[in-house]
């Protein structure tokens, strides 16, 4: 998947970048995988970023890799911009 395509969005980047970190988290162990997922995206994704991915998690995860899926729980949600 190409990051420069004018026809991926703005979520479709999301998705892949998720993905490329679940992919190198699931060369350890399942639960340490998990937990390190979770604590990446805590620690260096924006609240804006988290807020995207959970739109697309919320409307059942389309494209995402189990272990982002299992992760979700962990992930801190951030506050809904009103």
């Amino acid at each position: 998947m190409s990051l420069n395509s004018h026809h991926e969005g703005p979520q479709a980047k999301l998705v892949y970048m998720a993905n490329q970190i679940a992919k190198f988290m699931e060369s350890k162990p399942h639960a340490e995988g998990l937990d390190l997922f979770a604590s990446h995206i805590n620690d260096f994704w924006e609240p804006r970023m988290r807020r995207h991915l959970f739109e697309i998690l919320d409307a059942g995860g389309a494209g995402l890799r189990p272990l982002v899926l299992e992760a979700a729980a962990k992930i801190k949600r951030p506050a809904t911009v009103m």
